[in-house]
């Protein structure tokens, strides 16, 4: 690492490859650019893992029947930081690209300059914007059912939404609570099958179809229940719960790098094949791209690609240079 004066007159860090984000894209794409032989720093505004902390069971990655979500994110740190990558803590506030190509990242404490930059900052859960979701969050209102799930033992909760992460977390939730209400928009599950038949055959688990929450209710306190709407009979009803568990949909974290020009209108980042955003030098892995497929694997492979492309980019930086 070389400390020289940043273009803002701070003492910038100097790295060949910064990744930002360190969930499972973000540390494959470290392992793979360090074993190159360069000095990479990745960069997170929480601890490794992303999303892989919040996930009660990993039942999808090569190599593991089952594990748990943290205890996979510790592997996958060890074995991205064993060719000397380094961690730190901080929160990008932008970046900034020079004529010469270098890179230029803004965080909350420190400033850091990297000529190939990799973005996996991820996305985070959606809210539902209505009354009651702000004001009772951390109080009732919840998106991660591992981080939250005891607090409601022998207690009724609703998890809201259809996909994999609702049913899985309902599954999850059912082992602790005193019963699930899965309320969802449609009349059928986007799920995996596999997962949609374990919450079929869960005694504990219940189902409230075609319906919308409109309000999340409370003493002032704590949750009390939900104000719904069917869709389909045009009713309006209240389901008594103490918890309610969000999963409807993800946005991705991009708002940093909005102003470089590589996101489509809905703020997710757009690359070629080999991880490439429209920005020479900038790449991008993982949940943070435009694309249907947002699982772990997916990510890995990602990080791996771009880590590689990291290295090529460089290299071809290096020849320009020694051809003047």
């Amino acid at each position: 690492m070389i400390e020289r004066e940043g273009r803002n007159k701070l003492m910038a860090k100097s790295y060949d490859v910064i990744v930002i984000g360190a969930g499972p894209g973000g540390m494959t794409a470290a392992l793979y650019a360090s074993r190159a032989n360069l000095s990479v720093l990745m960069l997170d505004r929480g601890i490794y893992g992303g999303q892989m902390n919040n996930t009660a069971a990993v039942e999808n990655y090569p190599g593991f029947n089952s594990i748990l979500g943290p205890d996979l994110a510790e592997k996958m740190y060890q074995s991205s930081t064993q060719f000397d990558a380094q961690y730190a803590y901080g929160s990008v506030e932008s970046v900034s690209v020079a004529d010469d190509g270098v890179k230029t990242i803004t965080t909350d404490s420190d400033v850091y300059e990297t000529q190939a930059l990799i973005i996996a900052t991820g996305s985070e859960y959606r809210k539902l914007g209505v009354p009651g979701e702000d004001d009772y969050s951390g109080r009732g209102v919840s998106y991660c059912a591992v981080c939250d799930g005891a607090f409601f033992k022998n207690k009724p909760v609703a998890v809201i939404g259809g996909g994999d992460s609702a049913v899985e977390e309902g599954g999850y939730l059912s082992q602790m609570t005193s019963g699930v209400n899965i309320i969802h928009r449609r009349d059928q599950l986007r799920a995996q099958k596999i997962l949609q038949d374990r919450a079929f055959s869960n005694d504990k688990i219940g189902f409230t179809w075609d319906t919308i929450v409109t309000e999340i209710l409370g003493d002032g306190q704590k949750v009390t229940g939900v104000k719904t709407h069917n869709k389909k009979t045009d009713e309006d009803g209240t389901v008594d719960v103490d918890g309610v568990f969000i999963y409807v949909g993800n946005q991705p974290m991009t708002e940093p790098f909005i102003d470089l020009g590589i996101t489509d209108d809905k703020g997710w980042i757009v690359t070629d094949e080999k991880m490439k955003t429209s920005v020479p030098g900038i790449f991008a892995v993982g949940d943070v791209r435009q694309k249907d497929l947002r699982q772990i694997t997916t990510s890995v492979g990602d990080g791996g690609i771009a880590g590689q492309e990291a290295f090529n980019y460089l290299q071809a930086v290096q020849d320009k240079v020694q051809v003047k």
